[in-house]
């Protein structure tokens, strides 16, 4: 049947004013239709759509309500990854980052500007999502996950009013929109009365409730909620999408139809940024959202990729927190956990109190000398206090509710778990469990690290399951869990014959890994995800790692003589040799993330070279130069010092440059640094 040209007019024209209209209402906060007339085209959408099902489109409004059922949620790769932000709490922390920043773009010698322009907005307690749109329309939505991988959640997040299911014309063959989605104040407390109008149980605060929202396996719950979203940068992007500056991305993001937040400011030096924060800070209970701090970001691009990256967090920006909230309770009980190293650590049970809208039961109270420090006991009303994501401390007791009986708290002198002494060596603060691998709590924080997201990376592993495996003496090291049968699971408690399965095939998955991952999940103290992926980066394998003395360790940077005395005391353990040859013989396969074509090969002029890139290159940011030289087995490092071999030098090379110079270091301009990558390549293709 062939449909009316007419009505095929008018429903474009219908859901084009839509479009408007949600462009009015959410990016320029200024209503142009009312509610009433507003439903009213939607009515008339659906009336179009019902007599013919065929006329609808990919971006039709009535897509938002979101009636499919997900079984779960696909995972997938971020194109770039989804960084965390660094922290200061200070005005004099905030003064440091700049001047580290300022100290890094060489604006020191008299003739460089001193102010440097900041992009300057509201951090927004709620949950990072990255939006995909493929000429214009919305594709893919995956949350942040661990920044690598994320959940693509695209059906619940097209329930999400103020993201355009396709971006307003002219929009580009390609962009990632990054952004915030969160639930305001009135939304949240509107849910919450009807939670409990129907007898269920009410959300601890919005963020809780944008997150549960937004995982629902039922879309047509999310569309229920009263989600919002603030666009607040771009990831993956075509060539024809060319952002000079933040202040240009955000205008940007508001012509192709998204919402960014009406606070956000460009400030020109640090005292800018700290009256921004003042402000806000003035402000922030009157807002309709939550905000637990600023978000400052190094305005200019350019300047943005100069400065690179640290670890998982960009030089260029930072998040300055709001201070800690503090609210009273008291001490019901201390109890002692026993940490995966062995640490002893007593922990401080709460009279339940809500701190920034999170309940608190329990709050860390470190160690023995901390413990004694403060003089917590049992009985005491105390301070807690807890900032952002901060978990919660005890800041002290207020002597006037003191109890006369009240004693204070002596750690045990042997662990709680097996039994074993417990000694507190002198050059630490920590009272640490004896009885290694023997104690089950060690044993269990070891396995529970071990299968952890971040490690080896194990679904359906959990705690339970875990202990379980213990108790049943199953597992008494990690190879142990390459030895585990579906039959030896399908009798464990509340894990039947399908769960049991799923957990052998995840237990198979995880086989695949990288070297880093490995490295982080052997739970080597002070080893964590960046220093594993460090040591992934010099050594090839094991069977090179095993020969690295503490001298040699101590070379690598961000690695000094406590660390370095870790790890190699670790490796030198028989049982730990044993456990990892045991992995391996088991099938989990670490591959090195660097190709190892390349590095094996004559030609290569980098291979095994310490190499420091500065300046500004035309073909490739820094970054990218560095993962080239890294992929080629260099060891490029963040300064110049005489073990430096080579010195990569873009223009503006400045202070390194000279160091170099003077040191006698060898240095590759631009054009040669290309030509030895090109010849590079043309020899091994």
């Amino acid at each position: 049947m062939t449909i009316n040209n007419d009505i095929i007019t008018e429903y474009q024209a219908l859901v084009a004013q839509i479009h408007q209209y949600d462009y009015h209402y959410y990016v320029l906060d200024d209503p142009i239709i009312s509610d009433e007339d507003y439903d009213a085209v939607i009515q008339r959408i659906l009336q179009l759509e019902k007599a013919d099902p065929a006329i609808q489109a990919a971006d039709s409004p009535t897509q938002r309500v979101g009636g499919g059922l997900a079984s779960q949620f696909e995972a997938i790769a971020h194109a770039i990854p989804m960084l965390s932000l660094d922290n200061v709490f200070t005005p004099q922390a905030l003064t440091e980052f700049n001047q580290r920043v300022l100290s890094r773009l060489e604006w020191s010698s008299p003739d460089s500007p001193q102010n440097i322009t900041y992009a300057a907005e509201p951090k927004i307690d709620g949950l990072a999502i990255a939006l995909r749109y493929e000429n214009g329309q919305l594709v893919q939505a995956l949350t942040r996950g661990d920044g690598r991988v994320g959940e693509n959640v695209l059906e619940n997040v097209k329930t999400i009013r103020a993201i355009p299911l396709k971006l307003r014309a002219p929009y580009p063959q390609l962009i990632e929109v990054r952004g915030e989605v969160f639930m305001p104040k009135s939304g949240f407390n509107a849910l919450n009365e009807a939670q409990q109008a129907a007898g269920e149980k009410p959300f601890a605060n919005p963020r809780n409730a944008a997150a549960g929202s937004l995982r629902q396996l039922n879309a047509a719950i999310t569309a229920k909620r009263p989600l919002a979203f603030y666009a607040y940068g771009v990831g993956e992007k075509s060539s024809d999408v060319v952002l000079p500056s933040y202040d240009a991305t955000i205008d940007r993001l508001n012509t192709l139809g998204l919402p960014t937040c009406p606070l956000f400011e460009v400030c020109r030096g640090v005292d800018a940024l700290i009256d921004y924060h003042r402000r806000l800070l003035n402000v922030r209970q009157s807002l309709d959202y939550d905000i637990d701090g600023v978000v400052f970001k190094v305005n200019e691009t350019a300047l943005q990729q100069q400065l690179g990256f640290v670890s998982r967090a960009p030089r260029w920006a930072i998040a300055y927190k709001f201070p800690a909230e503090e609210k009273t309770t008291t001490v019901q009980a201390i109890d002692i956990q026993v940490g995966r190293t062995g640490a002893l650590t007593p922990v401080a049970r709460l009279a339940p109190v809500s701190v920034g809208g999170v309940m608190v039961t329990n709050a860390t109270l470190h160690n023995a000398d901390e413990l004694a420090r403060k003089d917590i006991r049992v009985g005491d009303t105390v301070i807690i206090r807890r900032a952002g994501d901060v978990i919660p401390e005890v800041v002290r007791y207020i002597p006037t509710y003191r109890q006369p009986n009240a004693l204070p708290y002596r750690m045990p002198t042997a662990c709680p778990v097996c039994g074993s002494e417990a000694l507190k060596l002198d050059e630490e603060a920590v009272t640490r469990c004896m009885g290694g691998l023997f104690c089950r709590a060690q044993l269990t924080q070891s396995l529970i690290h071990f299968v952890s997201r971040k490690a080896m990376d194990i679904e359906g592993l959990g705690d339970k399951v875990i202990a379980q495996l213990i108790e049943n003496e199953l597992v008494r090291t990690p190879a142990d869990i390459y030895r585990l049968t579906h039959d030896a699971l399908v009798n464990l408690e509340r894990l039947g014959d399908k769960s049991a399965a799923n957990l052998i095939q995840a237990i198979e998955d995880s086989k695949q890994t990288t070297f880093a991952r490995l490295l982080y999940a052997l739970g080597i103290r002070e080893v964590g995800e960046v220093m594993a992926e460090t040591l992934a980066n010099e050594f090839v394998d094991f069977a090179v790692l095993y020969t690295a003395d503490v001298e040699a360790l101590q070379t690598i940077d961000g690695i000094g003589p406590k660390m370095a005395t870790f790890i190699h005391t670790f490796f030198q353990q028989p049982h730990n040799r044993e456990v990892i040859d045991a992995l391996i013989a088991l099938g989990v396969n670490p591959k090195n993330s660097q190709p190892s074509t390349p590095i094996t090969q004559a030609g290569n002029h980098f291979m095994g070279k310490k190499v420091v890139v500065t300046g500004t290159l035309a073909r490739m940011s820094r970054d990218q130069a560095k993962a080239k030289l890294k992929a080629l087995g260099a060891k490029v490092q963040s300064s110049v010092s005489s073990q430096t071999d080579i010195l990569v030098a873009g223009e503006k090379a400045g202070s390194k440059l000279t160091k170099a110079s003077s040191l006698g270091i060898a240095v590759m301009d631009e054009v040669a640094f290309y030509q030895a990558l090109d010849e590079i390549e043309s020899a091994f293709n």
